[in-house]
């Protein structure tokens, strides 16, 4: 069976040009957030345009500092949303405060609908990504340097320094960017993954295992 030239080419055409995120059908969609969301949907229902004002365009949300001793590993992650930026919905895009303790870690995760583009506003930052061959790129940053994480590879933020705290903001290229930490998806799903499974993925025993996954609260 032969395929049509013109086929094709839109195939083609199409897989280049998705997203994402889609994009708008109007200028903004400021999410209606006041009522139970009980149809699901990519973003957020709209109210109406004519009542958009400045205020849902304005956040003061990444304005304060977040609490890094609320996890063991000595960062927090703040994040727009449409219910603090309700102008955001619809945008294909979230911004993010990430703040780290001295020797803090943002340990390797994922953003599987977002790449992610961080600018170190305080401190010294090593930070990194690994790509699908397994090579690994890192920089070490000074404040004012930018660093890009492409979609979907898992990346890491860590504080060089041992008592002062970092800074950066990031922007990711999906409303809903997701976020899954490797160690806590392998080790503390639910219901758990079969210790068989991950003694011969990371070449360890029982004992290993159940030490890991007690570590990480699963």
């Amino acid at each position: 069976m032969k395929t049509c030239p013109s086929l094709l080419y839109f195939f083609l055409i199409f897989a280049v040009r998705v997203k994402s995120d889609p994009d708008p059908l109007q200028d903004y969609c400021i999410a209606e957030t006041r009522n139970p969301q009980t149809i699901f949907l990519n973003g957020a229902p709209c109210i109406n345009p004519i009542n958009a004002a400045p205020s849902h365009f304005t956040t003061s949300a990444l304005s304060k500092p977040g609490n890094t001793a609320a996890n063991p590993l000595g960062f927090n992650v703040t994040l727009t949303n449409i219910r603090n930026l309700p102008g955001m919905n619809t945008l294909g895009l979230t911004m993010a405060r990430v703040d780290i303790a001295g020797n803090g870690l943002v340990p390797p995760h994922t953003h599987p609908r977002a790449s992610e583009v961080t600018i170190l506003i305080k401190g010294s930052l090593l930070v990194g990504f690994v790509d699908t061959t397994n090579r690994l790129f890192t920089q070490q940053l000074r404040e004012g340097d930018s660093f890009v994480f492409p979609k979907g590879l898992i990346h890491f933020l860590y504080n060089l320094d041992s008592k002062a705290s970092a800074l950066t903001i990031s922007g990711l290229s999906s409303q809903n960017p997701g976020a899954q930490l490797a160690s806590s998806a392998t080790f503390t799903t639910k219901p758990s993954i079969p210790d068989d499974i991950l003694k011969k993925a990371f070449q360890i025993n029982g004992q290993d295992v159940s030490r890991i996954r007690k570590n990480l609260g699963g």
